[in-house]
């Protein structure tokens, strides 16, 4: 018997108590069900479980794995369904499922919990486990090289079969990633998929399955066009929704009420948020100042440096906390992208020597960005970088605080890349533009936006989409943001297409 790598193959069997209370909630619903449909049957709990709740249901399974096939109709046979049920052997990336669904008449509910599982995650292990190579999210090449275009397996599943579905009216219950269900509705949306409504139900993956990830029921009708929201249930038994997530435009937004109601302060900012200092070294990069004016790495070591590329550096947790007395130094070795590091050398004679001691911590570094580039090189550096003030946010926190940060001892502060600002030359406009951030109707409309599962909630895009004029108009706050004189410091063209790249890096 072949052995199947759990993790190729994103194997979370689905516990029976928990498939009897989605088909309990699917009853509730009023779902029928003439065929059910689970596309990897696994071991056969929905099979089970919807055989109890559409008792006059014919029972369709396709699994991979022959002795989970094996289990599944030994179960179903135990249960007294046996006559019931249409069990074989196969690879859903294999199947014709234009055919398969189309084969089926009558009420058709599609059930099951598809593989919770990336493809760059099967491609590490050299599995086999995915679908033939097609850019179904049409990604560009930068973002396509920056890591956007890595996806759940259960992803592709699900738009294959709405795909097949050809807009025939069906229901799809499916147990997946919160983030990968939302994609699936994005793409029906946008394409035309036919979703006539759609439900979020959350559940505890934890319990359930001892995986560490948002996951959801996924519940949708199609067949016809109904609006693009989603009302998201806390759980399986709510019967009231928590909030309803939706498409405005192209995008999503968590909260698409919030979002309709404040619509009006979306737009264009008119600075240029930046992300920190990106230079995958912090081992050897970020220190801490001794008493005895030495510093000490992560390695343990205590070193003396000149003071000329140590710059004092705040994280996204200081950021969050709003502190603005930075703990850390960051080793700064460009002053814009490429600029050559070897006059180091001659300005600083022992950090050159610290570098070169640590060589092979850089040459470690896996991001393809610094590919062929100087020794020491940095991304997310520029003039703006080196500005006295700026208006600073964490990425990974989902209650964003922006902060005013100042410079130290004369010099400017740096952040690491989890980080966005804006920067200014003067204090004045920078204190002015945190108190314009920081209200209400803003901080709203920024939480309407963010997902609360996904690894970075605050992005330089999000920021960007803030209109000040009119948040400073609900904030009270527009002679004063009339009166500011804006600075703008505008990087390189190259430098901006490498913060992009980095952002992509970090998702």
């Amino acid at each position: 018997m072949k052995t199947f790598g759990k993790i190729e193959f994103g194997d979370f069997q689905t516990p029976l108590p928990l498939a009897q209370e989605i088909c309990g909630l699917l009853k509730r619903e009023s779902i029928e069900a003439g065929t059910v449909l689970e596309p990897t049957c696994g071991l056969g709990a929905f099979l089970v479980a919807a055989a109890e709740a559409f008792p006059d249901a014919r029972l369709v399974g396709l699994e991979i794995n022959g002795s989970y096939l094996e289990a599944a109709r030994q179960s179903l046979t135990s249960f007294g369904a046996a006559a019931r049920m249409s069990l074989r052997s196969e690879d859903f990336f294999a199947a014709d499922w234009d055919e398969e669904l189309a084969s089926i008449s009558g009420s058709l509910l599609i059930l099951g919990n598809l593989p919770w599982v990336t493809n760059a995650t099967v491609a590490s292990l050299n599995g086999r486990n995915v679908p033939a190579k097609e850019n179904f999210q049409n990604f560009r090449g930068i973002e396509a090289m920056t890591g956007k275009s890595n996806f759940d397996i259960s992803e592709w599943m699900l738009i294959r079969l709405v795909r097949a579905l050809r807009g025939r009216p069906a229901t799809i219950a499916m147990l997946c990633k919160s983030g990968t269900a939302r994609k699936l509705l994005r793409y029906a949306w946008q394409n035309d998929g036919r979703i006539a409504e759609a439900s979020l139900y959350r559940i505890d993956a934890k319990k359930h399955f001892n995986a560490s990830v948002d996951a959801c029921l996924l519940l949708a009708r199609t067949g016809s066009s109904g609006p693009a929201e989603v009302a998201v249930y806390d759980t399986l038994q709510a019967r009231t929704p928590a909030s309803y997530s939706g498409l405005a435009g192209q995008d999503l937004v968590v909260d698409i009420r919030t979002y309709r109601r404040l619509q009006h302060l979306e737009g264009l900012c008119p600075y240029q948020w930046r992300s920190g200092v990106k230079h995958d070294c912090a081992s050897v990069m970020e220190l801490r100042p001794d008493p005895d004016g030495t510093f000490s790495n992560k390695l343990g070591e205590q070193v003396t440096l000149e003071p000329d590329y140590l710059y004092p550096l705040l994280k996204c947790t200081d950021l969050a906390n709003a502190s603005v007395h930075p703990a850390k130094f960051v080793l700064v070795t460009q002053k814009r992208v490429g600029e050559d590091t070897s006059s180091i050398a001659t300005k600083a004679p022992r950090t050159w020597e610290y570098l070169n001691a640590h060589i092979r911590h850089f040459e470690a570094r896996k991001s393809s960005i610094y590919n062929a580039r100087v020794p020491f090189a940095l991304f997310g550096i520029g003039d703006y970088a080196f500005a006295p003030w700026k208006v600073a946010v964490s990425g990974l926190h989902h209650h964003p605080r922006f902060v005013p940060v100042g410079p130290l001892n004369g010099r400017p502060v740096m952040f690491d890349d989890t980080c966005y600002f804006l920067s200014f030359a003067d204090e004045q406009e920078a204190r002015t533009v945190v108190e314009i951030l920081n209200s209400p109707h803003c901080l709203d409309f920024m939480e309407s936006l963010m997902f609360r599962d996904t690894k970075r909630p605050v992005t330089a895009q999000l920021l960007q989409r803030l209109n000040l004029s009119a948040i400073a108009n609900d904030a009270g706050l527009a002679a004063q943001w009339k009166s500011l004189q804006r600075v703008s410091y505008a990087p390189a063209a190259e430098t901006r297409q490498c913060e992009l790249a980095m952002e992509g890096h970090s998702r």
